[in-house]
């Protein structure tokens, strides 16, 4: 692999665009994915936001279920970010009967745990391995209700609506090479949380 890893942006729903961009300025090439050759062809690959159950659906319509689950269970890294949160868990609460899940996290997580659309908020977090705070942007967004022994919590939150002072909700998480954050970070100008994702991937090769 060069210094570039190729990391796709699974192109099914959300801000693909903007994570296209994010990975190119943390120093990676970055391509849309959406059929299983394309997949096989990737270093990482970035699961945007969306909505859970369509992005779910739409996996399996484009025969990219299983193939994704092979190769992030073989060690592929993968970013979360959301609804890809929600994807990479190994449990989803208040999710639909059908819903898959990738299992790419010993995490439970609740779905639009802090509430609708209309409760989206921002908010500066500490974020374990980025130095000074990070500025995030939540819309719908889960949360980690339960994190497996193996899962490292990067960052959480309170004082926010739906969430007291006294209780910090899990935000970011990672295991191994797989990371996820219930927030948008493509929605801001801070590239450093893709930056360590790109260096994951550069450590997983």
């Amino acid at each position: 692999m060069s210094s570039e890893p190729l990391i796709g942006v699974l192109a099914m729903q959300g801000a693909v665009r903007e994570h296209v961009a994010m990975l190119a300025e943390a120093g990676a090439r970055a391509v849309p994915v959406r059929r299983a050759a394309e997949l096989s062809e990737v270093d990482g690959l970035v699961l945007p936001g969306g909505e859970s159950t369509t992005m779910s659906r739409l996996l399996e319509s484009f025969e990219l279920l299983e193939p994704l689950k092979a190769r992030i269970a073989g060690g592929l890294p993968a970013f979360g970010s959301c609804a890809g949160m929600i994807l990479l868990a190994r449990q989803t609460l208040d999710g639909r009967p059908d819903q898959q899940q990738l299992g790419g996290l010993d995490v439970v997580v609740r779905r639009n745990a802090f509430g609708r659309q209309v409760d989206s908020f921002e908010a500066d977090l500490d974020f374990a391995g980025v130095d000074g705070p990070v500025h995030a942007v939540f819309i719908r967004a889960p949360w980690v209700e339960k994190a497996g022994d193996g899962v490292e919590v990067l960052a959480t939150v309170s004082g926010v609506p739906g969430v007291g002072e006294d209780t910090a909700r899990i935000v970011a998480v990672r295991q191994g090479a797989v990371l996820a954050t219930a927030f948008h970070p493509e929605l801001t100008p801070d590239v450093r949380v893709h930056r360590l994702f790109v260096d994951l991937v550069r450590k997983a090769a």
